[in-house]
């Protein structure tokens, strides 16, 4: 997705097989709506507010949150905590929200809701709070869709009198709440659990809340743990790892931790379909063991596995390199959908969707991690094998894929509306960027190899980039097509933005290319619509004409829009392509000019003009992430810097500033690692001036850090694309427009 894409995309094409698998993130999320806080202190996805005289104990960043107790919980690590007073005249309440991520599937599955409640004292049922259901957020907005909420009704008519220190599952059917607005209420609409104010008693009570969701009834607990448990100490955190399918029989994995191999403690829980677990230990030199359990729908466990042991230890800079590698290799390993191989759009997200262009990536994140032992060269090639046989059954729009797809079937998924769906050329580029580097990876003289290779190629030559032209005489590529609407879209590709390696493949196809005058027609255009969408999508004149030539922070710019925009315009067109070997009339070296727009990202951080929380020499980066409001491009301007720190922005720099970015990476690690390290390794954004940390990884953001910080310990990605005949042939044409009359 681009900084200048506002575009929506639509219907679905050709299902290529006739059953899709069952999906374990999309089906796990329809019934969850609260297991643990991400973040300790205050659970970001709430909202808590009191009216005097009545009180309500609230936690966060502005007071309005709902505190998260660490001591006591149902499932590991936390429960939600409520702490009031009731006072007649007064009032208060509690909205507890679903985690909001993207293709979050956006309906709830079940007839009842369930939860658990502890009170270290007896409450009475009188003096209990009441509780309704909303299919809005945030105060109960219900205008704007327009939504809907049901009648509170008294906790305690479903709870009874709650006893002290003990756990307590209420269970309320959802066909007895009524609605309480001028629409029905849908459960399958579900967005708030709300608690408020009941009686008022004036005592202070206090209760905590875990596990609340939505079930068609309690499941058969699972009898046998998970199997082939092992566990891997690193610097400071270890992960463990069990054997499961995509369709585990389990709901979810209770991890248990001891420092002497005797006591456990339940330390957290994986979710279906999920068999990794990331346990943040601190510092190295510890030695923990692990066991685990499988847990059905209501928390009950199967015995344990056998034990496993794992160590941590000191770390040397290199070996933190390969550990980061590592890890964010994984979202592309073990989190690929199990049916095309492809990378899916965001984990945890909604299983069926993949995507191209974070797909192109992972194919060569795969080419990097067969090259560093993650997996053995057959394992690459194999998985590659199933991408590319994934991508001949796929629809094809004049040779270019759409932007995204379902792994099951392959069908194009219509997912931000109606005009685009058809070829995508932008993310079909991204594609073809990480086919020829592995085209060039596996040369081997073997017959699966030869074989894998020519599959490449005929999909390379399939591409008819002159098609997205729209016409012979255009000075553009555009980025959409569709067998419906034809260019109606019409989104010219401009630079500078993240575009660049469509121009460079459109003029390397050896049947069906462009011009390369296009590179100074389309990506640096100098027409008045060039200039326009570039001041556009900036709000800035400066580079409107491509040429930038200022300064920010002392650092000069030669090419680029503003101060330079998103960290991820120097990353996703430079994964293959060596900037080094790039210029063009306005810049005598793209691996220079993109050091020095991550140089003036960096300086802006440090500099910090919006004074927000945690930005430092350490901590920089402003790139294209999902963020406290959804996705945003975060940029080193006043108009696009939210506070949102993407770690993708710093680590995938590697090559332009090394020692920038591996303090970027011990910080994070050895600083921040307990919130911002998972089982894929960096976490994709955090905002430390609300206590934000994002709740997803990316495919867009894990692959450039594996491949860009290859680029920089060998320049392996970068040997293998440029050594394409194609791309070499296309630098010579490049080389004379460029050296041609202006």
């Amino acid at each position: 997705m681009s900084a200048t894409r506002r575009w929506l995309v639509t219907f679905a094409a050709l299902l290529l097989a006739p059953t899709a698998r069952a999906d374990t993130d999309h089906d796990y999320f329809r019934h969850v709506i609260f297991d643990n806080s991400q973040q300790p202190g205050a659970y970001w996805y709430s909202h808590a507010v009191a009216v005097p005289p009545s009180s309500l104990e609230r936690s966060g960043e502005r007071g309005d949150r709902v505190p998260v107790d660490s001591a006591l919980f149902h499932s590991p690590p936390n429960a939600l905590r409520l702490a009031w007073v009731s006072h007649a005249g007064g009032g208060w309440e509690a909205e507890i929200r679903l985690v909001g991520f993207r293709n979050r599937y956006p309906e709830m599955s079940g007839q009842t809701l369930s939860l658990w409640l502890y009170s270290a004292d007896p409450i009475a049922a009188d003096d209990l709070p009441q509780v309704l259901l909303s299919d809005a957020s945030e105060g109960l907005q219900v205008a704007e869709r327009p939504g809907s909420f049901t009648i509170a009704e008294p906790l305690g008519r479903f709870a009874g009198a709650l006893p002290a220190q003990r756990w307590t599952l209420v269970q309320i059917p959802l066909g007895v709440l009524r609605t309480g607005s001028v629409y029905p209420f849908r459960p399958e609409r579900l967005e708030t659990v709300v608690f408020h104010q009941g009686r008022a008693d004036g005592a202070a009570h206090s209760m905590l809340i875990d596990d609340i969701r939505i079930d068609d009834g309690p499941s058969e607990a699972p009898l046998r743990a998970p199997q082939d448990v092992e566990a891997t100490g690193y610097e400071r955190h270890a992960i463990v790892r069990w054997r499961g399918t995509n369709q585990d029989p389990w709901d979810h994995v209770v991890v248990y931790r001891s420092t002497d191999g005797h006591a456990y403690t339940p330390v957290g829980i994986q979710r279906t379909g999920v068999h990794r677990f990331c346990d943040y230990l601190g510092e190295p030199g510890r030695a923990v063991w692990y066991r685990v359990t499988a847990a059905d729908s209501r928390g009950r466990e199967s015995p344990p596995s056998a034990s496993v042991r794992a160590t941590t230890r000191p770390f040397s800079d290199e070996e933190l390199l390969t550990m980061l590698q590592e890890a964010a290799f994984q979202y592309y390993w073990d989190g690929a959908d199990p049916a095309s191989g492809m990378a899916r759009e965001n984990q945890p997200g909604d299983d069926r969707i993949v995507a191209t262009g974070a797909s192109g990536f992972a194919v060569a994140a795969l080419v990097v991690g067969a090259s560093r032992g993650f997996i053995t060269r057959e394992q690459a090639r194999q998985r590659l094998e199933k991408i590319v046989g994934f991508l001949e059954r796929a629809p094809r729009y004049h040779g270019a894929w759409s932007h995204y797809m379902n792994g099951a079937t392959g069908e194009t998924m219509a997912l931000f509306g109606m005009l685009d769906n058809g070829g995508d050329l932008v993310e079909t580029s991204f594609m073809m960027q990480g086919l020829l580097t592995a085209r060039q990876y596996f040369s081997a003289p073997d017959p699966a190899e030869r074989d894998l290779t020519a599959r490449i190629t005929r999909l390379w030559d399939t591409v008819e980039w002159e098609w997205y032209r729209e016409r012979s005489s255009s000075d553009f590529i555009y980025w959409h097509w569709s067998p419906e609407w034809g260019f109606e879209m019409h989104h010219p590709l401009i630079g500078f933005n993240e575009t660049m390696i469509v121009y460079l493949l459109a003029i390397a196809s050896p049947t069906h290319g462009v011009p390369a005058a296009m590179y100074y027609s389309g990506w640096a255009g100098q027409s008045e619509r060039a200039h326009e969408y570039r001041a556009g999508w900036s709000g800035s004149i400066d580079g409107e004409l491509y040429r930038n030539g200022h300064s920010y922070f002392g650092i000069k710019l030669d090419v680029g829009v503003g101060s330079g925009g998103p960290l991820f315009f120097t990353h996703y067109s430079y994964l293959g392509m060596d900037p080094h070997a790039l210029h063009d009339r306005y810049t005598a070296s793209f691996f220079e000019n993109n050091r020095n727009l991550a140089r003036i990202n960096e300086a802006y951080c440090i500099a910090n003009p919006k004074r927000f929380s945690g930005y430092s020499a350490s901590a920089w980066g402003l790139t294209a992430s999902d963020g406290p409001k959804g996705y945003a491009t975060p940029a080193p301007d006043s108009a696009n810097d939210d506070g949102t720190l993407a770690l993708t922005g710093a680590l995938a720099s590697m090559p332009y500033l090394p020692e920038a970015s591996l303090a970027a990476l011990k910080h994070y690690y050895r600083e921040l690692g307990a919130q911002l390290w998972g089982i894929y390794g960096p976490r994709d954004a955090y905002n430390p001036s609300v206590n934000w940390v994002s709740p997803i990884y990316m495919g867009l953001n894990q692959a450039p850090i594996v491949v860009m910080v290859e680029n920089y310990r060998t320049g392996l990605p970068w040997e293998l694309f440029m050594s394409n005949p194609e791309i070499q042939e296309m630098l010579r044409k490049l080389d004379a427009a460029t050296g041609s009359a202006r």
